[in-house]
């Protein structure tokens, strides 16, 4: 039974950062692509980043230059580093990885970015 289960969440300081990470187990083929995204109340779900077996990463604009994707295949691994976070950071990180066209989720991980 494939499983990801996020860690690394919690409360930082505007302009402060957090390291997000992907545990995946129950794999035996690596993922094609690994994410995040994010919700946050009342918001639908949104793409922060992805990174495909190449090593290509993606982002959205709202992140760019201030969070960086990335992963450890041999480990199963993902992450996210967070910098320079901003209150609207605020919501649910989910990762994900997608494999032979199914996509599984995580159970997602709070961040909170308030003074």
């Amino acid at each position: 039974q494939v499983q990801l289960v996020e860690s690394g969440g919690g409360l930082a300081q505007p302009g402060g950062s957090l390291r997000l990470s992907c545990a995946a187990s129950g794999i035996i083929f690596r993922f094609n692509a690994m994410g995040w995204y994010r919700q946050a109340p009342g918001e639908q779900r949104d793409m922060v980043a992805f990174i495909v077996n190449s090593g290509s990463t993606n982002y959205a604009d709202s992140v760019k230059g201030r969070f960086t994707i990335s992963r450890d295949n041999a480990k199963n691994m993902a992450y996210l580093q967070m910098n320079s976070l901003r209150p609207e950071d605020t919501a649910v990180y989910y990762c994900y990885g997608d494999q032979f066209g199914r996509r599984y989720w995580g159970r997602g991980t709070q961040v909170t970015v308030s003074s």
